[in-house]
């Protein structure tokens, strides 16, 4: 999380730095984001995040119009901070496609073996919010739709035999890498991601 820059201002004839204040709306969504992916989305209430938060209902129902709506906000931002993250690793291996996955690879092993991972937050909310009508429903479908768009085309850039096959596959690695994280530790399976992502790679291109 980025730091918040320090402002200066005058005391006594030093010169002291104040830190900006923090909005009430975004104490509130940074609070929760902590909260629903430490502990997970239905554990935690509009109560406890407002307590956490330093606020109370009332604040809080004037930001957001209701948890729901804060949940999907959560993952929005969620969603933007991965493909911010996605872009930059392909960005370095621009026009090689095979580096490509295997940089994002590791970035899946470096970011799952971290002490308070918790595996891909969307992942785990799609296993709690099941009701299609939830306004969290279509930002994990998209989120995910987009990241098996985004393998098959690696995997055709790739020249693979099957692109769709390897696309999926690659997908289906990722999605299984951050659950054996979360089941197994992260001394477990998902050490072995990016190796098994090159192996892949090399079982549909031979």
């Amino acid at each position: 999380m980025a730091r918040l820059k320090k402002s200066q201002a005058p005391e006594n004839g030093k010169v002291v730095s104040i830190a900006p204040k923090i909005r009430v709306r975004d104490r509130i969504m940074r609070t929760a984001a902590e909260l629903f992916y430490q502990r997970g989305i239905r554990a935690v209430g509009v109560d406890t995040i407002a307590n956490e938060a330093g606020t109370n209902k009332m604040s809080f129902y004037r930001s957001f119009g209701s948890k729901d709506e804060l949940v999907a906000e959560y993952l929005l931002a969620r969603e933007r901070d991965f493909w911010s993250a996605w872009d930059q690793k392909a960005a370095a291996h621009a026009g090689n496609p095979r580096a490509q996955v295997e940089a994002l690879f590791d970035m899946l092993v470096s970011s799952a073996c971290e002490c308070d991972s918790r595996g891909c937050a969307l992942a785990n909310a799609a296993v709690e919010i099941t009701e299609p009508d939830h306004p969290a429903r279509p930002v994990i479908e998209k989120f995910k739709s987009e990241m098996r768009r985004r393998f098959r085309e690696l995997a055709r850039e790739i020249k693979a035999r099957d692109p769709g096959g390897l696309g999926d596959a690659l997908m289906l690695l990722w999605e299984g890498a951050y659950l054996a994280r979360l089941t197994l530790g992260r001394e477990g399976p998902v050490q072995g991601a990016a190796n098994a992502a090159r192996a892949l790679i090399g079982a549909y291109s031979n």
